[in-house]
């Protein structure tokens, strides 16, 4: 977690540097190894799977300290040790494979998504993926299995689960370790789920939404010092560093796609034990990062659709926080990480986080959203007073000048974010020891206070000239990325023409009422002074004419109309106007009144 990071695209050379392999670029993911790389075979307690001979294989009994981290792609034999060692700067994920014992540890860890293999099989068929990872417990072999992957990496990790075969050393789990394994799964099972004992053929256990737990609002209300790392440290590390160290706050990821480190010890128990023995957290989901940065997976570009990306997300983050033990009115803190920031970028960036607050709030969750100074941060306070996108509760700024306060700098005013809103990560990726255990970490300094959610927001609605379904014009209409004012990817231009030649954006209205309609164009000299814009009201259509040349890149009201419920065109845009110049059709904007 930093201002600034390595992403995908770097990874080769990292890689190259320090186990002198050569990864596959991202787009070779997708496709799996190259048969001219070949693969070899790990086995482990008679589980044998084959991999690109690119990965690298660790053996953690033997290399108990090690990081278990996947950005780069690598075989981990045995169980995961405490994972001090992790560094807090690592660029993402690619995809890898635990494979560990199944055992009294095993057994003590909630699991949320577990595939159990048939008698006398080694892999499952489709096995289900919970938070881009694969859980299988191999009953024959007694090991269980986490695939990490991507998106993108995701075939390729299917692939290499299917790939597996029992060698003539496997040996099976004891029943009572299998059992206790996936029990926490089929006791949590919802009702209508397919929840099957571990003593029945190939089957897979899903968690239920809730983990029952006395845990309260995370982080609550404090003020005073608190650091954030890869992984979840051990039981025994948590209690040395609460006893020496000032610090009383942690970050953890729960859930997310672009998360490096293995989290072994991050159980709903864990999340219990920090909590009774006085630390707070600080729950962080890593996933879709700005279209423009290096870092996958990515947002669309698309304003709308990564609105709906943000929403997805949240509803995933809340499940993770909830299988946790984490309850609502917790805030759940969207890490999106640096990137080179411009009209468009911004614009799906605080699109994203309008839905994933939106949903959160829904949900009953505050949100909060992590970023570097420079580009998130920035983004997001330039916008404090837009009313098109919804604010986060809870503003968490990377600008590492050493100083353990609240000051954002020139990235954000005083003002904004100032009621108990703010946290500040001053320092990162240091080493710390306290009580003789040594971490790396990011410092944070934090004023934070819990509080009841805001009420969700009135209905709105955004239809963008690429929205699905959404948006009609006829062959007469360019598409053109020419001004950075644009929303989203494109917008389309028309001559103007003494005939209609409507492009129209559907909308569907949830009840009969009155709306504010709002519409987006790029500005331009060259563009008409006065464009139409047709309101298909509910007593019949009424036409505003909009000066193009002046107040783009922003939502410029077109007023207040009754709307009738239903699903139709809403807004046109004509081509028939006096004026001079392209008439433009961006995105526009609905919102209940």
């Amino acid at each position: 977690m930093t201002g600034i990071r390595t992403g995908l695209a770097g990874l080769a050379a990292v890689v190259a540097g320090s186990v002198g392999a050569i990864v596959p670029t991202p787009s070779a993911w997708a496709a799996g190894p190259d048969p001219a790389e070949g693969t070899h075979t790990v086995s482990y307690r008679g589980y044998r799977v084959a991999v690109p001979k690119t990965w690298r294989v660790v053996d953690l009994a033997a290399e108990p300290d090690s990081c278990v981290r996947f950005d780069l792609p690598t075989v981990y034999l045995g169980h995961p040790g405490d994972q001090s060692s992790c560094p807090t700067r690592l660029g993402g994920r690619t995809a890898g494979l635990v494979i560990e014992p199944i055992d009294a540890v095993t057994a003590a860890r909630h699991r949320t998504e577990v595939a159990v293999t048939a008698p006398g099989a080694a892999s499952v068929p489709a096995p289900a993926s919970h938070d881009d990872a694969i859980q299988v417990a191999v009953r024959d072999a007694g090991v269980l299995v986490t695939a990490a992957h991507t998106p993108l990496t995701e075939p390729l990790v299917r692939r290499i689960l299917a790939s597996a075969t029992l060698g003539p050393d496997a040996e099976p789990a004891e029943p009572s370790d299998l059992d206790a394994t996936v029990r926490d799964t089929a006791a949590l099972a919802p009702t209508g789920s397919t929840a099957v004992p571990a003593g029945t053929g190939a089957a897979r256990a899903t968690a239920g939404p809730v983990t029952p737990s006395a845990v309260s609002p995370q982080p609550g209300t404090y003020q005073g010092r608190g650091f954030d790392t890869c992984a979840a440290p051990s039981q025994a590390t948590m209690d040395a560093w609460r006893t020496s160290s000032p610090y009383r706050v942690i970050g953890i990821y729960i859930s997310g796609a672009s998360r490096s480190c293995a989290q072994p010890n991050l159980t709903a128990t864990w999340v219990a034990n920090q909590v009774a023995k006085g630390w707070r957290l600080i729950p962080i989901e890593l996933d879709r990062q700005a279209p423009c940065g290096t870092r996958t997976p990515k947002m669309s570009s698309d304003p709308a659709v990564a609105r709906d990306q943000g929403a997805s997300r949240a509803t995933a983050a809340v499940n993770a926080a909830r299988a946790l033990g984490i309850p609502p009115g917790s805030a759940i803190y969207n890490d999106i990480e640096h990137y080179p920031s411009d009209a468009s970028c911004k614009a799906a960036v605080l699109s994203y986080l309008s839905g994933w607050t939106e949903r959160l709030h829904s949900l009953g969750y505050l949100s909060g959203m992590y970023s570097s100074g420079s580009s998130g941060v920035a983004d997001l306070c330039s916008a404090y007073h837009d009313p098109a996108y919804t604010r986060v509760d809870h503003l968490w700024f990377a600008w590492w000048n050493g100083v353990a306060d609240l000051d954002a700098g020139p990235y954000c005013p005083a003002e904004y974010y100032a009621d108990h809103q703010r946290l500040h990560q001053y320092a990162g990726d240091v080493y710390e020891t306290w009580g003789g255990v040594r971490l790396r970490i990011d410092r944070n300094y934090l004023d934070v206070a819990a509080g009841t959610n805001p009420e969700p927001p009135v209905w709105s609605t955004i239809v963008d000239n690429t929205t699905p379904g959404r948006f009609t014009a006829s062959a007469n209409w360019g598409t053109s990325n020419y001004s950075d004012q644009r929303y989203g990817d494109d917008y389309r231009f028309a001559e103007p023409v003494l005939s209609s030649d409507v492009a129209w954006y559907r909308v569907e209205i949830p009840e009969t009422a009155g709306y504010e309609v709002s519409v987006w164009y790029a500005a331009n000299a060259g563009y008409n002074d006065a464009t139409p814009f047709i309101i298909a009201t509910a007593t019949g259509n009424q036409t505003v004419r909009v000066n193009q040349r002046v107040n783009g890149g922003q939502w410029v009201s077109l007023g207040v109309y009754t709307l009738a419920a239903g699903d139709s065109d809403r807004v046109g845009v004509s081509r028939w106007t006096t004026g001079t110049g392209y008439v433009i059709a961006d995105a526009v904007r609905i919102t209940r009144v």
